[in-house]
């Protein structure tokens, strides 16, 4: 066998192995980090197995000091459970994204619940477009609250001024790569934006989003979660935005939106206000009279 030839048919086991690692290797990985929560895991896991064809499943269990007999017990029953010294959920989902095989990636709050349906129209989305980095949907509310969460179409500008994006969405793993993990020094102000930091990274890199019109996971709304704590904090929230806003400096900058509305506000204050109060209580009258272009001049 010449060179050539040997060269040649390397090259075509070394596909083959490709190949078979591919279809061994399962599509999903669903990512799923745990600190104290091990007594919802059993909402969250219900319906599914450790591991098939089509995802993994792996939490982490971020140092937690109780709920240890339930993570045991899916221990036991066969998942994989990664425990690190509690570092925060950045970190827990970093760790769990370096563990997994999968090409894309589910992430879930311990707390959640993601449909089976979801996982497979995201991954397909994410296979029939390459250009697609992340996945998104609507939810339904459970705990003390009901009700359909609807989403909508991907927005930047939105974005920009707050998060409307859960976490529970699926990501194209090579976009992780690419961007890095979720940023750890989040936790030094306090967690819980750190998915929204991910999303804004993944937009002004240029990547694109796909909005699936339907009901993907449920999301348990709990009055003394992490999440409700910091919007009931205004100094931890503006702690947060301002941390956001020195790090993209060039792209966000809520003074801004400020600086636009004081200076449409102080001329005509009265107006401004009759306004807004048209726009919130009587919006189809406002519509009309805009429509006409009768709107008080100078608002």
């Amino acid at each position: 066998m010449t060179g050539n030839n040997q060269k040649l048919a390397t090259t075509k086991i070394s596909d083959i192995f490709v190949q078979l690692n591919n279809i061994l290797l399962p599509k999903v990985s669903i990512i799923i980090p745990c600190y104290n929560q091990g007594h919802y895991l059993q909402d969250a896991l219900s319906g599914f197995v450790p591991e098939n064809d089509e995802y993994e499943i792996i939490i982490i269990n971020d140092g937690s000091t109780h709920s240890i007999d339930e993570l045991n017990h899916f221990r036991s029953k066969g998942f994989t459970i990664i425990d690190q010294a509690n570092a925060g959920l950045a970190s827990a989902r970093n760790t769990g994204i370096s563990h997994s095989r999968g090409q894309f990636i589910m992430l879930l709050d311990a707390d959640n619940r993601v449909e089976p349906v979801f996982i497979q129209a995201a991954s397909k989305i994410l296979e029939s477009n390459t250009h697609i980095a992340v996945v998104y949907s609507d939810a339904e509310y459970f705990g003390s609250k009901s009700g359909r969460w609807k989403v909508g179409e991907f927005n930047l500008q939105k974005l920009m001024i707050e998060n409307y994006i859960d976490a529970c969405a699926m990501v194209r793993k090579s976009v992780f790569k690419e961007l890095g993990g979720y940023d750890t020094e989040m936790k030094n102000i306090r967690s819980g934006w750190e998915d929204w930091e991910m999303w804004l990274r993944i937009s002004f890199a240029g990547k694109a989003f796909s909005y699936w019109p339907r009901v993907g996971f449920h999301y348990r709304v709990n009055e003394s979660s992490m999440i409700s704590d910091i919007n009931n904090s205004y100094e931890v929230r503006n702690n947060l935005t301002t941390y956001l806003h020195n790090k993209y400096p060039a792209k966000l900058g809520h003074q801004f939106i400020t600086e636009f509305v004081v200076r449409r506000f102080k001329p005509h204050p009265f107006k401004f206000i009759i306004k807004l109060g048209m726009i919130s209580w009587f919006n189809k009258k406002y519509l009309q009279l805009l429509n006409k272009n009768k709107i008080m001049k100078g608002i």
